[in-house]
C-alpha cells in the first residue's frame, strides 16, 4: 500500500510540476472559476491554458463542468490549496535561513577587510 500512496502523491506532484498549473490551482481557491476567467486572469493563451487544464483534468485535480458554452472548473479536492499553503511556509523559511546565511557571510567579509 505504502508504494502505492507513494505513486500517487508523485503523480500528483508530477501534475503540479509546472507554474501555470499551480496557478490554476490557486486560482481556484476561492471555488468555481470559468475556463474563460482563468484565461482571463492568468494571461494565458487558450490553446496552453486548454493543454494544462487537461493536465490537471487527468490526474482529477480539477473537474470541470460544461454550461452552455462555457466550462467552468473547480478543485475536486480544497485539501490540495492546503498542500500549496504549506509549500509557501516552506519556501519562506529556507529563504529566511538563506537570508540569514547572506547575512553572516557580509558581516564575515567585512570583518575580514578590517
Amino acid at each position: 500500500m505504502s508504494q502505492e500512496l507513494r505513486r500517487f502523491k508523485a503523480e500528483i506532484f508530477q501534475a503540479l510540476a509546472h507554474p501555470t498549473r499551480i496557478a490554476m490551482v490557486e486560482a481556484l481557491r476561492h471555488g468555481e472559476t470559468s475556463a474563460g476567467r482563468l484565461i482571463e486572469q492568468l494571461e494565458l493563451e487558450p490553446a496552453n491554458a486548454s493543454q494544462h487544464l487537461a493536465v490537471l483534468r487527468g490526474k482529477q485535480i480539477v473537474i470541470g463542468r460544461k454550461e452552455g458554452n462555457q466550462v467552468f472548473y473547480s478543485l475536486r479536492d480544497p485539501a490540495l490549496i492546503e498542500v500549496l499553503d504549506i509549500m509557501k511556509r516552506y519556501f519562506y523559511s529556507h529563504l529566511s535561513q538563506t537570508m540569514s546565511m547572506l547575512k553572516e557571510i557580509r558581516m564575515e567579509k567585512a570583518a575580514s577587510r578590517k
